[in-house]
């Protein structure tokens, strides 16, 4: 069963792969092979490799509240397993939804027979507050760059503050598990759904939300800088630190519901560089867009891949050695 599981989560990355490359080559060829060509040929490389190392800071923050998360609800790992459990997880990046990111989960399970249950809401919490964090990045600038789009903002945001009091009021989430466990379906897992619940009542305790919220700001605000940085390695001048922030912020709200933000937020960013930038060209857009979804995403990917092929091998060399005695 787990070697299968471990299958499945492999087979999903190489498929999200592949469509990820013919996305990016579609997008090349739209754009225009050879002006695209022409910004490589010029374009200066440290930019690039600066905007990676951002990209690792955020990552290694966002490891520490996921440990931190794992923490609050007593889960017995250390943190080198946990580290990569965490990076494993990169690699589901580009699931629908990041459902694939429940991986992280069923590892800790397997780890350390902690139930799916009781941890899945540490991965709910970091997912949040990812979420709350780009949501105040994108607030920053959105009177001042695109003032008419506020409601792509103020909608998830107003979703996000009527969950979060939901969950503070112990009795009104109580009576609704209890009104949802006399559903015919749901009245099988209600006791599962009640741990769930009283985990998630944990990890968004009012310290603990404003510790992961703020860890969120600082690693996600990370990836706004590398934007601006590449832009910097094509000597681009106008690509300002405010508007850059904001363009990536708010590229990265547009694109989360779809997996890894595929075509939307790779969308965004070359509509808001060529909108809100001046001076700045289309391929220009485009190439930014390319290398810094290369970057972030892509190279989180990349390394999430290596993780899991690690994970998932020894998990199945662990299950084939308790099958032989």
């Amino acid at each position: 069963m787990t070697a299968n599981l471990f299958q499945r989560f492999r087979r999903w990355l190489f498929f999200a792969l592949i469509f990820g490359v013919l996305l990016y080559l579609a997008g090349s060829v739209w754009a225009g092979v050879s002006q695209i060509q022409n910004q490589l040929i010029h374009y200066h490389w440290w930019a690039f490799f600066v905007a990676i190392l951002l990209t690792i800071s955020n990552y290694v923050l966002r490891f520490f509240k996921w440990h931190y998360l794992c923490r609050r609800l007593n889960i017995d790992i250390s943190l080198k397993d946990n580290a990569w459990i965490f990076f494993a997880g990169l690699s589901m990046a580009i699931s629908p939804g990041k459902a694939g990111e429940v991986l992280k989960p069923f590892a800790l399970r397997q780890k350390t027979n902690t139930p799916m249950a009781h941890s899945i809401p540490a991965l709910i919490t970091e997912r949040l507050t990812d979420g709350i964090a780009m949501l105040i990045l994108a607030a920053i600038g959105v009177t001042s760059f695109a003032a008419g789009k506020m409601h792509y903002l103020l909608i998830p945001g107003m979703i996000t503050i009527i969950g979060l009091l939901i969950l503070a009021h112990e009795g009104l989430s109580l009576w609704i598990l209890s009104k949802l466990g006399t559903l015919p379906i749901i009245n099988k897992v209600s006791e599962k759904l009640t741990e769930l619940y009283r985990a998630m009542r944990t990890c968004l305790a009012p310290i603990s939300l404003i510790w992961t919220v703020m860890l969120s700001l600082v690693a996600w605000a990370a990836e706004c800088v590398a934007f601006q940085v590449i832009f910097q390695g094509m000597g681009v001048e106008n690509a300002s630190f405010d508007v850059c922030f904001f363009i990536y912020a708010f590229a990265t709200v547009a694109g989360s519901a779809m997996p890894g933000g595929l075509g939307v937020t790779d969308g965004a960013l070359i509509g808001g560089a060529t909108e809100l930038i001046a001076g700045v060209t289309n391929d220009q857009a485009t190439l930014a867009a390319i290398l810094t979804r290369i970057a972030t995403m892509w190279f989180g990917v990349a390394v999430g891949a290596i993780a899991l092929l690690r994970i998932s091998s020894l998990f199945e060399s662990s299950h084939s050695k308790n099958e032989h005695e």
